[in-house]
């Protein structure tokens, strides 16, 4: 069942993690799991923007319209998908350097598993206020980074202390990916491709 990791990497992560590694799924189930797991932040950028509004906690409320924030969700959502298969090509390509040939699948289960507490995150979009969303987002990305660690000597089948330079060289990876993520959607803003608010 898509989704049936989940709760483990939440409440046992390291036991969930072996679980992950003693019955590896298919590359599209891992597929499938990301694919799912992004319609989170995507389809609550489309329904905070275009319904709730947004807050800095000065000011009016900031919408968007609903053309415009359906771009803004697609966009989101085929980054969030194009950006952990990317992590996971990198998961792939870095683990030669520490001895370990991990299969595609393992990669991207690595990258998709590691992900997801950071897209759960969209949920917080509930309550679209600018500084309660940097806080839960804060805490998405702290355990995301948490389950990469505990995850990734499992995985990889390497040592505690290889597989711990082994996530920092991934994380730095993934900050470059997101900035050249960032990047590519100020171009596309520029292009006149940028949001479009409403009032």
């Amino acid at each position: 069942m898509i989704l049936n990791h989940l709760w483990g990497l939440y409440a046992h992560p390291k036991e969930e993690w072996q679980s992950i590694d003693s019955r590896h799924e298919t590359y599209f189930y891992s597929l499938s799991h990301i694919a799912l797991i992004s319609l989170i932040p995507a389809i609550m950028t489309y329904y905070s923007t275009a319904y709730l509004g947004w807050s800095i906690g000065v000011g009016d409320v900031i919408k968007l319209t609903k053309e415009s924030a359906a771009i803004m969700s697609i966009g989101t959502y085929l980054g969030l998908v194009v950006g952990v298969l990317a992590l996971s090509v990198l998961v792939h390509e870095l683990a030669k350097a520490f001895d370990s040939s991990p299969t595609y699948t393992q990669s991207l289960e690595l990258a998709a598993y590691t992900a997801t507490p950071l897209f759960m995150v969209g949920f917080a979009a509930f309550y679209p206020v600018l500084w309660f969303v940097m806080l839960i987002g804060l805490i998405g990305l702290t355990y995301s980074v948490y389950l990469l660690y505990t995850g990734t000597p499992i995985l990889m089948h390497i040592p505690e202390e290889k597989g711990f330079i082994y996530a920092s060289s991934v994380v730095t990876s993934g900050l470059v990916l997101l900035t050249i993520l960032m990047a590519a959607s100020v171009i596309l803003w520029s292009m006149g491709m940028g949001p479009v608010f409403t009032g």
